[in-house]
């Protein structure tokens, strides 16, 4: 749960950035966000969510 809420936090910031930096406009953001949330509700969000688990942990294992 706190990486998902990581993630999501990560996002919006960059979302946000992209939008005032004037490299993303509002349409395709809001597109892009609509995307996130339909495909947050479709059968591909369980094996998206096993994926991001696994990178979270493979990077967590690297030790400098």
């Amino acid at each position: 749960m706190a990486i998902s809420l990581s993630v999501v936090l990560l996002l919006a910031i960059i979302l946000v950035v992209m939008i005032r930096g004037g490299s993303l406009k509002a349409g395709p953001a809001i597109v892009a966000v609509l995307f996130g949330f339909f495909l947050a509700s479709s059968g591909m969000a369980p094996s998206i969510q096993r994926f991001l688990n696994s990178l979270a942990a493979t990077i967590n294992q690297i030790s400098f």
